[in-house]
């Protein structure tokens, strides 16, 4: 920050400080020397070592990863930033490096352990004021931040976010004045004047208002709670015993966490009186203090955890749930308190209470209006008639503040209604704020018209108590209406001139009514959104409030695997990302709504379900109310959806890649690779057009077909996109070093400077490039097919990413050394290499196959998967690669929906035919992409647990050789003609299976001694060889089986045809053992893997039971025995031994 004068200042412990010199933001090559201070919680860059205010600061919380980069220089990566610095020697970086990912590691265990919200934001501390105000010296306005004990100085309000500032000035050596201009004011500091102006004489009075906050809270806040914490009781929670409680109940004179405080809300004003020990400075008096030096924890828990069972404490792990239970049953209740000698006597009581407030004995005082006594009773004598005028008249200042304190009370009752199935407790706020606000007509629909500003009437509004009261004016006695909190569920912030006021908000209530407020001061409707929005989320939720939001509220939800029963939970909506706070569990990272998977809407119009589906995990959002419902719906789809032209504006996938650009290069990957004449050729214009369109609106949604689109079409379409990005693909600052780059005459050291540009690019631009050309790559391998080697890419290309008139050769260049160096400049690894080669190679082969059988497929293969069951709930969407496997599939299921796996978890794909009733467990190393392409519509693939994986297991252990052989009954298809045996039942037959084939044989003539095998007096009557068959446990019950222990065989000839009948066995075992065989000689002994890689997770205490999911026979007995007991109990093998 130019300008600031030097002089010392206090700063939090600094773990690294020195000299470092700096890159500048634009690139340029001359490095400026700059004094680095590191602390726990910022990075600080000076121009002296004496200067008290940082030129720039960046939030350690914010910071991703450093790396180093050439001789001395390493750089602070952030989301959007990246910082550069050089220090002296090699030794002198790595002591930076090491101490800056300590510093970054240390931050997130912290962020870990306090369930902090997500790196790259703010803070959780929601600030006391922030907006923008003129600063003297600075050419802009600047975005101020007054949060806690300090005054933060930003570029602008996205820096803010960003967590990257100019300085913050601590308020312990600050001091604010007005100055003569009627809309400025001074903060002065030993070392620094800052002149600011605001927009308003009105706005100045608050800003004044809230620095003067801040100087209060640096100077006494920590002192109120160092004060109380000195007796050593009240440094623990009076319910949980967690360390450092930072919140009071002023009625029970305890001291409590804020988890505890949160319940302590639910349970209302009327037996606990919620205080924060920092925030609420007004209400700690010395009288108040005091009174808790003298009771506090110790006289508190004295008395209402008198008699606490050690089985219903309560710990600092506590769910909300039993904490709920626990504080109810104390405070409500009065369950454990310690029952005064005259308890149940009424009149003893009163009497009682009036001798005792004469006194400084406050446990007594405690004790008996716990216990009953009444606190407005009366005490005989007119001129003191109550015992807290008896107190004033005994000089007992303590024994007053601890009645006025529990005025309102309510006395303890063992049968007093219990508040327990409500899925969060009612918050009875202790925000208020008043002033005049605009106001409509209630509606009882979303409004999807304007609003004229004549549709507003001015009322004075006054919020108190957890109430929002509206008035004609501010001297009317009856308001007109009245919004409590507790009914409050949502809360929206349209758009700035959505309205006829500028600046509006809109309030859901759970009786479905949506109320409009307007004003047209952006601060003022802030202050407003900021003290209803306190006012209903309660503490555990009110994290959510450290960021603007455009809507905050709770709704229904399921996650994980507990969807047998909604839970409520507490959202906001803040730019693309829905942040989250569940009533269990830790806090939740954000939903990056443009990265999502799957963004749908399940379900009828009376029960419609959000199903939002992220990497790792599943949401379900639930309509149960359709007004607020709605509203979060449009606004959840509309900040899922592309919000500008450029690149980071776009739709993501899970790499950073824009959704347009991942769709349109799968299309083509998977049917234009061999198309001649690949992106030479243009598409139709009108089609072209029309799919840009709807590819720009909602690229998630758009399903390229083959068949629909052509891959001319496509490939425009991509074009079109990458050529008309505002900024380009390789930025309009970066764009002449890259062309500069490619006229670089040795080959290795334009690699290197390729790479270098490479590491520039903002990171969406980055993985884009190396997404296209990496796509770029596998089309060039098939130019003897489709004419379009590296060359005429690059012709093609060149102007396209480089946005020029195709004049300039360098363009065309630089595409082209991308793609013959794609290897190199890109650090793509053999191992990335050969699947991307596999991957490829084995589209192509597919296409042909389908071209030969008249079948094309489609070129998106996504597909849908099921966890468990068949159900809405249980479905996910994902891409099928080519070189995907059922265990890599099954794993990326399990890791969605965050399932953890045991030790002798047997996860497994199955494709499952509804159609013939049967189902098959996939091999882990079979690759889905060929099953995906083979099923039919009656078929599914589903992962679930294989029961029986155990127990064949141990049967292949103990069995000896690689053969079975024994009695079956046998039936073939009726379609199907060869065998000449009958085609109405089943019928007996001795089979033989070995490691090249399976053989059927009409009888068994003997058997010989010695080896234990058959011996039969004819050739096999028919003969399979065992590597082109498909075994599904199950046979369809139209086929009336003789057993229930079937299982459906599958024979596809060299021409494609496929032979299919029907096996069934005798008893479960014997099913086993013949399925087991199979799979041992089908994959050369590797049934299951020796070391699966499987990463183990905890175990969610919920999940969902395995169901089966083919009952082959009619009654329910007869399924038990059908396919699902196959799934039975896995060590009856082991009985029946």
């Amino acid at each position: 920050m130019d300008g600031l004068p030097v002089g010392p200042t206090t700063t939090p412990l600094v773990i690294k400080a020195g000299w470092l010199d700096k890159n500048p933001p634009q690139g340029s090559y001359i490095y400026q020397k700059r004094w680095v201070r590191l602390d726990a919680d910022h990075l600080r860059y000076f121009d002296s070592n004496k200067d008290a205010y940082s030129k720039r600061f960046v939030s350690v919380a914010c910071i991703s990863r450093v790396t180093a980069i050439g001789d001395q220089k390493f750089e602070v990566i952030t989301n959007n930033r990246t910082f550069a610095f050089r220090a002296e020697s090699d030794a002198e970086r790595k002591e930076w490096m090491q101490a800056l990912q300590q510093a970054v590691a240390e931050q997130r265990a912290r962020a870990r352990l306090s369930s902090a919200y997500p790196l790259g934001v703010q803070g959780s501390e929601p600030p006391d004021r922030a907006g923008s105000l003129e600063l003297r010296g600075f050419k802009n306005k600047l975005y101020v931040v007054v949060v806690g004990d300090k005054v933060q100085l930003y570029k602008n309000l996205e820096e803010y976010h960003l967590g990257i500032g100019i300085t913050f000035i601590d308020m312990n050596v600050g001091n604010v004045k007005e100055a003569a201009d009627r809309r400025s004011f001074d903060l002065t500091t030993p070392y620094r004047i800052f002149s600011f102006s605001a927009e308003s004489e009105l706005e100045k009075e608050q800003w004044l208002e809230a620095m003067q906050g801040a100087i209060a809270e640096a100077l006494s806040t920590s002192e109120v709670a160092e004060r109380i914490w000195a007796v050593a009781p009240n440094r623990s929670c009076a319910d949980c015993g967690a360390p450092q409680p930072d919140w009071a109940s002023i009625n029970l004179c305890v001291v409590i966490c804020k988890r505890c405080a949160g319940e302590h809300r639910g349970l209302g004003a009327g037996v606990s009186k919620v205080r924060s020990l920092k925030m609420d400075r007004k209400v700690w008096t010395e009288t108040l203090i005091e009174l808790f030096l003298q009771l506090g924890n110790a006289a508190g828990n004295h008395f209402w955890a008198a008699n606490v069972p050690p089985s219903e404490a309560l710990q600092p792990s506590s769910s909300p749930r039993a904490r709920r239970y626990h504080l109810e049953a104390k405070y409500r209740e009065g369950k454990y308190r310690r029952y005064h000698p005259l308890f149940g006597n009424q009149e003893e009581l009163d009497k009682a209470l009036c001798a005792a407030v004469t006194t400084s004995d406050l446990a007594e005082t405690q004790a008996l209006l716990g216990c009953g006594a009444g606190v407005n009773c009366f005490s005989g004598d007119p001129e003191a008639p109550t015992p807290l005028a008896l107190a004033e008249q005994a000089g007992q200042t303590l024994q007053m503040e601890f009645l006025r304190n529990n005025r309102t009370t309510e006395v303890p009752r063992l049968d007093s209604v219990r508040l327990l199935e409500k899925h969060y407790s009612v918050v009875l706020p202790t925000v208020s704020h008043s002033g005049f606000l605009y106001k409509t007509a209630s509606a009882g629909k979303l409004l999807q018209d304007r609003r004229a500003r004549e549709e507003f009437s001015r009322r004075w509004c006054v919020l108190s108590d957890g109430v929002l009261s509206y008035y004609e004016n501010e001297r009317t006695v009856t308001p007109n209406g009245e919004i409590r909190a507790s009914e409050i569920v949502c809360l929206a912030v349209p758009a700035p001139d959505t309205h006829g006021f500028e600046h509006t908000f809109e309030v859901y209530t759970e009786g479905e009514r949506l109320y409009l407020f307007g004003l047209e001061s952006a601060e003022l409707a802030r202050e407003w959104v900021k003290c209803i929005a306190k006012a209903f989320v309660p503490p555990l939720a009110e994290g959510l409030l450290a960021r603007d939001f455009e809507r905050l509220g709770r709704l229904p939800y399921k996650a994980g695997l507990s969807l047998q029963r909604a839970q409520e939970g507490w959202f906001s909506l803040t730019g693309s990302e829905l942040h989250a706070v569940f009533p269990e569990g830790p806090c939740e990272e954000p939903l990056q709504l443009r990265k999502l998977q799957e963004l749908s809407v399940q379900g009828d119009s009376e029960n419609q379900v959000l199903v939002l589906v992220e990497r790792r995990r599943t949401l379900y959002i639930q309509g149960e109310r359709r007004l607020d419902f709605t509203g979060w719906l449009g606004a959840i789809q509309k900040a899922a959806a592309s919000s500008g032209d450029t690149l980071s504006e776009q739709q993501l996938g899970e790499s950073d890649i824009p959704v347009i650009v991942y769709r349109c290069v799968d299309y083509i990957t998977q049917c234009g690779l061999t198309s001649e004449g690949i992106y030479r050729k243009c598409g139709q214009t009108s089609k072209t057009q029309r799919l840009l369109e709807s590819l720009r609106l909602d690229a998630r949604s758009v399903r390229l077909k083959e068949g629909e689109q052509h891959v001319d079409d496509v490939s425009s379409a991509l074009k079109r996109f990458l050529r008309d990005l505002p900024d380009g693909l390789f930025t309009r600052v970066q764009r002449l070093a890259w062309l500069e780059a490619s006229e670089i005459e040795d080959e290795a050291e334009k690699v290197s400077r390729y790479r270098e540009l490479l590491v520039r690019l903002p990171p969406v631009n980055r993985a884009t490039v190396k997404a296209l050309i990496s796509h770029l790559y596998c089309v060039q391998c098939f130019s003897d097919t489709n004419q379009m080697n590296t060359h005429n890419l690059a012709i093609v290309f060149g102007p396209t990413l480089f946005q020029t008139d195709g004049q300039d050769y360098k363009a065309g260049r630089v595409v082209e050394d991308l793609i013959s160096h794609y290897v190199v400049v890109f650090s793509v690894d053999e191992e990335e290499l050969r699947k991307q080669r596999e991957e490829i190679t084995a589209i192509v082969k597919m296409r042909v196959a389908g071209t030969a059988s008249g079948t094309q497929h489609a070129g998106d293969f996504i597909c849908t998967v099921y966890l468990e069951e068949k159900k809405a709930e249980a479905e996910q969407h994902i891409k099928i690669p080519a070189s995907m496997t059922a265990e890599e599939l099954t794993l990326e299921i399990l890791d969605r929906r965050n399932v953890g796996i045991r030790e002798k978890d047997y996860w497994t794909c199955f494709e499952v035919n509804e159609r013939e009733e049967a189902e098959r467990p996939l091999h882990f190393a079979e690759k889905v992409l060929p099953i995906l392409h083979g099923l039919g519509t009656d078929s599914y693939l589903v992962v679930k647990k294989h029961q029986s994986m155990e127990a064949m297991l141990l049967y292949l252990a103990s069995h000896v050789g690689e053969t079975k052989h024994g009695m079956m009954k046998f039936r073939e298809d009726r379609s199907l003609l060869g065998l000449g045996l009958p085609s109405g039942g089943f019928h007996d037959r001795y089979f033989i299976l070995n490691s090249s084939c399976l053989r059927l044989y009409k009888e068994v003539r003997s058997q010989r001694p010695w080896s234990g095998a058959p011996e039969t007096s004819h050739r096999p009557e028919k003969e399979w060889p065992i590597r082109s068959l498909k075994v599904y446990l199950g046979v369809k019950k139209k086929l009336r089986p003789p057993t229930c222990w079937g299982f459906t065989v599958v024979h596809e000839t060299e021409k494609h045809e496929k032979q299919q009948w029907y096996l069934c066995c005798e008893t479960q075992m014997e099913l086993r053992e013949w399925f087991a065989t199979f799979l041992f000689v089908q994959h050369d002994g590797l049934v299951w893997p020796s070391e699966p890689s499987r990463v183990s997770r905890p175990v969610p205490e919920v999940r969902l039971g395995s169901v089966s999911l083919i009952p082959l026979r009619g009654s329910e007995n007869e399924m038990r025995r059908s396919v699902a007991a196959f799934t039975a109990d896995p060590l009856s093998l082991l009985r029946n031994v």
